[in-house]
């Protein structure tokens, strides 16, 4: 049994991962924004000093879709660059024998080449309605390896693409592109109405993780890796947003005219990872194939009381 902290345990991802290893048998502590205010010094060492963890995951963030970022840019560079450096911080003072940094597939640049290769990381600026979260994420990178380097610490970074599934955000302002459009169809499919209209043009590409196969990524980097290169975290397949968009509305039942709103942005053009090193460090491969992961998140988001999701 290992004692393990993870911060954002209250969150989508964190929960899952709280579940997946009390189940697996460990003691868990999962640090909540309610509890610990980790933008803040004095909470981030009062949460390692609480734990007293053997093994940390940092997954607290500020987060959202393209409109949040665009709303929030200022704070979500503070927040996500803050939080970070103070657990890399703590985690060093704490003599933390081993911290996963979860990054995201936001900190490439807008225009790399595909699929996304690790080492492309800093050949360009990221696309620029994410990019104050993006660099900060980043930033971690290079503190990770730094305090590796320097002070000793076991700190791994990992990559992973959007993630979805059930529990996820469903809030109308800030959430991801899967959890919106699954929204939208259901209450348009509900109202009956006859079109919906989505931002951009349809055309970028995503690709996206089910939230049980990020679970045992994180597991299985946390026992098997012990390198100071980030490693992406995906299915190595892309979508369109249009594509994506058909997907659903065939999974919700919604029928009426999808109409694109091409005075909205687009976002990064392309996203698929190349997820070759995960495999080849700790074995790593995803399970969920994305239609079967929708169907299930849609099911959940049925099943839900709407005064209950994503509020």
């Amino acid at each position: 049994m290992t004692r393990v902290l993870v911060t954002g345990g209250g969150g989508f991802l964190g929960s899952y991962l709280v579940e997946r290893l009390e189940r697996d048998g460990h003691d868990v502590v999962a640090a909540r924004r309610s509890d610990y205010d980790l933008t803040r010094m004095e909470d981030t060492a009062r949460m390692f000093g609480d734990a007293e963890a053997e093994l940390v995951f940092h997954l607290a963030a500020e987060v959202g879709g393209i409109g949040a970022n665009r709303a929030n840019p200022g704070r979500y560079w503070y927040a996500n660059l803050m939080m970070g450096a103070h657990v890399l911080e703590q985690a060093r003072l704490h003599a933390t024998p081993k911290l996963v940094v979860v990054g995201t597939i936001c900190a490439y640049p807008k225009l790399a080449p595909l699929p996304f290769r690790e080492d492309d990381l800093w050949n360009g600026y990221p696309e620029e309605t994410n990019a104050p979260y993006g660099v900060a994420k980043k930033a971690l990178l290079v503190g990770a390896q730094a305090y590796r380097e320097q002070y000793g610490l076991n700190a791994i970074y990992l990559l992973p693409v959007n993630l979805y599934g059930p529990r996820d955000n469903f809030h109308p302002t800030n959430a991801h592109v899967i959890p919106d459009l699954i929204r939208k169809m259901v209450e348009a499919e509900a109202e009956g109405a006859e079109e919906l209209v989505l931002w951009g043009d349809g055309s970028p590409t995503r690709e996206f993780l089910y939230v049980d196969d990020c679970v045992e990524a994180l597991r299985l980097a946390a026992e098997r890796y012990d390198g100071a290169d980030p490693v992406n975290v995906g299915t190595g397949e892309e979508i369109s947003i249009a594509d994506l968009a058909q997907l659903v509305a065939g999974l919700t039942g919604f029928t009426g005219e999808i109409r694109w709103d091409t005075s909205k942005p687009n976002g990064q053009p392309r996203r698929r990872l190349d997820t070759s090193r995960a495999q080849r460090l700790f074995g790593f491969r995803a399970q969920v194939p994305l239609r079967e992961g929708i169907e299930r998140t849609v099911a959940w988001y049925r099943s839900a009381r709407p005064a209950d999701v994503g509020r």
